[in-house]
């Protein structure tokens, strides 16, 4: 393989990705729009730059719809499942049970859309904790926008060994290194996450209230934070593959007794303004009885937690139901420079029964008949006209514009890993950058397959073996490394596109992506920056 590493092909292979953050950041276009132009930007740059044949890009393109489809069987059952409650009045149900239950607005913020959302990404994923968690804090009150920001950011720092570790075991699966590598590696990316949690937490609790909120809510983050990040660290050493499902569970645990501290139970009347909440008057104007308990509003996400744990810890279930299993046959192909891309019998096989979709699917169903046999459609249908009739329209409605343009951003993540301009902006950094600077910035590689690929797991499959190989060349050591990978591609989630996407869709602004990205980016690249400081001085001290 020949792939030229020089300055054009380099600036070519991080346009697609810079024109895509320009036209959804700066330009405000909507996903549909930016994710069309960017398949053609990078079927462009491959087809006349990197020589990648058509018989090359029709593969990827292939493989990018297959991609998207693990996304979409997330993001239909949870519009689903948002309709239904929608037009039940279970969102309003909730939003008024919430607020009987705790006066501190900033404790339901951070226990729903940092602990919750945590919990959530812990046993599924696939964006599961953003679908879930932004129409939460929109019933709750919040403005659409921070209500999907806030849980983007806050639960990133469990995606690497969340899903019971699915980011973790991948990255095993293409590298080569020795066991005590693997154990360092697993060590000093749970170190290297602490970023995350900590800056996850004091960021949300920004975003609600500015500093009046951080005096108020810092040992909040710091007790949630302690449990999460530190915990991580004890629970890697014990099983990976818990690591954070363990925390995450223990964080929820201690929202009861934090509950009853008087600081978080009773309203902080410091913090004046809270920019992340509608007006108060825009939320008491739209106050109806609704026509069910909170008790039964909050039953399908009690259902889905438990249906999330059964299928991921009972083992003879989980084996069972894996047991399920199909994928698209693709065939080896390559590009004029010579990289190649071997084929696949069953190409990246899905288990339709162990997916969260199906979890998700199945909560949908059955709140639906319940709801539907409770009458709550039919008594909530003057605040919400066409009642059960309208959960389908409405489910096509949100889902079609969702679906569009996450097909757009994963083919066109396929067509740049295929025709090799994710190699080529790996390797030109790697030409350049000293060790140091390397260290510094390998982190940023991860985001950066993040961002392009909407998956922690698919930015580590495309670049850990490479930072591997480049840690050997530069004499730097690959458990440091490979955390920096792990860590970064963790961060580049708070701007994939296809998160933001869902979110948008769920919490009801689909066309504003552009606006929840400028609310993450500069979580992203502080992130960004902190981890590849704390990289260097890993790497320092392994010297």
């Amino acid at each position: 393989m020949q792939l030229p590493v020089d300055i054009l092909h380099w600036t070519l292979s991080v346009v697609p990705v810079i024109v895509l953050a320009f036209l959804l950041i700066q330009l405000r276009w909507t996903a549909q729009q930016a994710g069309a132009l960017g398949i053609f930007v990078a079927a462009a740059i491959a087809l006349l730059v990197f020589r990648t044949p058509l018989e090359t890009l029709a593969v990827a393109g292939g493989k990018g719809v297959w991609d998207a489809i693990f996304i979409l069987l997330v993001i239909w059952p949870a519009l689903l499942l948002y309709q239904i409650m929608d037009k039940s009045g279970g969102y309003e149900a909730m939003r008024q049970g919430i607020t009987r239950m705790s006066r501190n607005e900033l404790f339901i913020v951070v226990a729903l859309g940092w602990v919750f959302a945590s919990f959530l990404q812990g046993i599924d994923g696939f964006g599961t904790p953003i679908a879930i968690v932004a129409p939460l804090l929109v019933a709750f009150g919040l403005k659409p926008i921070y209500a999907v920001a806030i849980p983007i950011i806050a639960h990133i720092w469990a995606k690497f060994y969340g899903t019971l570790g699915a980011g973790w075991l991948a990255t095993l699966q293409v590298v080569d290194i020795d066991q005590a590598t693997t154990l360092a590696t697993a060590y000093q990316a749970a170190i290297l996450i602490v970023i995350q949690t900590l800056l996850g937490g004091l960021t949300v609790v920004w975003m609600y209230g500015r500093w009046p909120a951080i005096r108020h809510g810092w040992p909040l983050v710091l007790i949630i934070a302690a449990i999460q990040g530190l915990g991580q660290i004890v629970a890697v050493m014990i099983d990976p593959a818990l690591a954070a499902f363990l925390p995450a569970t223990a964080a929820m645990l201690a929202l009861f007794p934090l509950a009853r501290w008087k600081r978080y139970a009773e309203p902080a009347p410091d913090i004046v303004d809270r920019p992340a909440m509608l007006a108060d008057g825009a939320t008491a104007a739209r106050e109806r009885t609704p026509p069910m308990g909170t008790a039964m509003a909050f039953l399908p996400y009690i259902v889905l937690s438990l249906i999330a744990v059964g299928t991921s810890l009972v083992v003879p279930l989980r084996e069972a139901l894996a047991s399920v299993s199909f994928g698209l046959p693709f065939p080896a192909v390559s590009t004029g420079y010579g990289l190649t891309v071997a084929g696949s019998d069953a190409y990246s096989a899905l288990r339709p029964l162990t997916h969260p979709g199906a979890g998700l699917l199945l909560t949908a169903l059955l709140t639906w008949i319940v709801f539907l046999g409770r009458g709550y459609f039919a008594r909530w249908a003057a605040a919400a006209p066409g009642g059960a009739q309208g959960v389908l329209r409405g489910l096509v409605d949100t889902a079609i514009p969702a679906s569009v343009p996450i097909m757009a951003f994963l083919i066109m993540a396929s067509m740049m890993n295929h025709s090799g301009q994710n190699e080529v902006l790996a390797l030109g950094i790697s030409a350049v950058a000293p060790a140091y600077v390397f260290a510094f910035l390998s982190n940023g590689i991860g985001a950066v397959g993040a961002f392009t690929t909407s998956s922690s797991t698919s930015s580590n499959v495309l670049f850990s073996d490479l930072q591997i190989t480049i840690a050997r060349l530069k004499d730097l050591p690959e458990a440091t490394i490979l955390a920096a990978q792990s860590a970064g591609g963790a961060i580049g989630n708070a701007i994939a596109p296809a998160n933001v996407v869902m979110g948008a869709s769920t919490a009801g602004i689909s066309g504003k992506e552009g606006e929840i990205m400028r609310k993450t980016l500069p979580w992203t690249i502080a992130a960004f920056l902190l981890t590849g400081i704390a990289t260097v001085v890993l790497v320092l001290l392994a010297a």
